[in-house]
């Protein structure tokens, strides 16, 4: 038996709508990240990210919902993370989330209520309040908490996107499983 639970109220609500979910968008800087940018002399950026975030996401992917990356700033190192994780929706450098999103709801023939969104500010909060479910990391701005179906315990590059995609796995019935076919072999996951 898993030993990670959630209260069965949270995973009704992480369930998304009448069909279930088909994606989970992720913001990168504070969610991803830790927030925080570091600028070299020459002028490039460089984040942080992690192993068990990304591993998160992995196993999104596995159960069925598609990961998604939608982010305001565009850099090359966010540009490769996702990319090492081979995640096929990326949308890069965008000051309206909306507008980004609603176009790739259309253009895959998706439902806000088939949508989780985690995201950590203001430039989130479109997203957030129409997604069939909505989560914020711990270190996140007052506001989108507020607005947020739950808030991890993580913050946003130390675990928050994981335990969001393993929120999600539980809701969906999916978790035990993967969890069991790593018990047995990595290379069957």
């Amino acid at each position: 038996m898993p030993a990670l639970s959630f209260p069965p109220e949270l995973l009704l609500k992480a369930q998304g709508g009448a069909q279930g979910l088909k994606a989970a968008i992720f913001d990168v800087d504070g969610v991803l990240t830790d927030g925080r940018i570091y600028i070299g002399a020459d002028g490039e950026s460089v984040k942080a990210f992690s192993t068990l975030d990304g591993h998160g996401l992995k196993l999104l992917r596995q159960a069925g919902i598609e990961p998604v990356v939608i982010t305001g700033r565009d850099s090359r190192g966010a540009r490769r993370r996702v990319a090492d994780l081979g995640l096929a929706e990326a949308v890069y450098g965008v000051h309206d989330k909306l507008a980004a999103a609603a176009a790739l709801l259309a253009r895959r023939g998706w439902a806000w209520d088939e949508l989780a969104a985690i995201g950590d500010d203001w430039p989130d909060l479109p997203l957030l309040v129409r997604a069939g479910f909505a989560c914020a990391p711990a270190n996140a701005h007052v506001e989108v908490k507020a607005v947020a179906q739950h808030v991890t315990t993580a913050s946003g590059g130390h675990g928050a996107a994981r335990e969001f995609c393993d929120l999600l796995l539980v809701a969906c019935g999916r978790y035990e499983a993967l969890l069991r076919g790593h018990l047995t072999s990595l290379d069957t996951a």
